[in-house]
């Protein structure tokens, strides 16, 4: 347990910054399911709108430090090669 009171800060300033993590990546998460849903269902019109609307959303992840950026950009790079090819 933190003892001197700039440790008890730096706990709670922890605490705080995990749960807006998390909820960031549950987000991106979410979007993630989306874009795969879509995949999943063959529909490359609504596939495209989802990655559309997951690559913001992932980049601001990579900028905000919750996911590395070359794994936010190798995520988009896949996502979007697979939504290609479904037109293909």
């Amino acid at each position: 347990m933190a003892n001197t009171p700039s440790a008890k800060k730096a706990a709670r300033k922890i605490a705080r910054r995990t749960a807006v993590n998390k909820s960031r990546r549950s987000r991106v998460r979410t979007y993630l399911r989306k874009v795969e849903e879509a995949i999943a269902s063959g529909d490359q019109t609504a596939a495209a709108a989802a990655l559309k609307a997951a690559q913001p959303e992932l980049q601001r992840a990579a900028t905000k430090g919750v996911v590395h950026r070359n794994t936010a950009s190798r995520k988009i790079s896949r996502l979007a090669h697979r939504v290609k090819v479904m037109g293909a």
